[in-house]
């Protein structure tokens, strides 16, 4: 998993309309990168509903929320529509990023081991660079945590 400090890993992934998406799109903005392991999932829903509802916080303090996970365009938009999320979710299937950022990871449940995304959140500052690092955050309480960090900052 990448480190604080670190200049973030530049991508291009579709968001859940189809268009392509990059980093330094939002050059000179903070960024909440979080990476999570399925679409319509308890936890990943709880995570994103909770983004979506701390989403105005955010962009009061000039920050963008991106979700990424391996799901398709399609489910992403079903997903977003579902349940009225405000910010871009990204498909990464080919896992470009979500290998570039160490969040795939050897999972163990029931015993059974498997590859999969380690549900972790970024924030990188303006410059590009990652300014924190959350591994294996929580889905209820990682946007709170977040944005508690940020308002510290102030």
């Amino acid at each position: 998993m990448l480190e604080i400090g670190t200049k973030a890993p530049e991508f291009t992934l579709p968001d859940q309309e189809g268009n392509l998406v990059s980093l330094s799109d939002f050059a000179g903005k903070k960024i909440v990168l979080y990476f999570y392991p399925k679409d319509n999932t308890p936890g990943c829903t709880r995570q994103a509903c909770a983004f979506a509802e701390a989403f105005e916080e955010f962009k009061k303090m000039d920050t963008v929320v991106i979700g990424v996970s391996k799901d398709s365009t399609a489910s992403h938009q079903k997903f977003a529509e579902k349940y009225g999320l405000p910010f871009v979710l990204l498909s990464d299937p080919s896992l470009a990023a979500i290998q570039a950022y160490g969040v795939w990871q050897e999972k163990k449940l029931y015993g059974k081991v498997s590859m999969g995304v380690v549900r972790s959140t970024f924030l990188i500052d303006e410059n590009g660079v990652i300014e924190k690092v959350m591994p294996k955050v929580k889905p209820d309480t990682n946007p709170s945590e977040v944005l508690a960090y940020l308002q510290e900052e102030k």
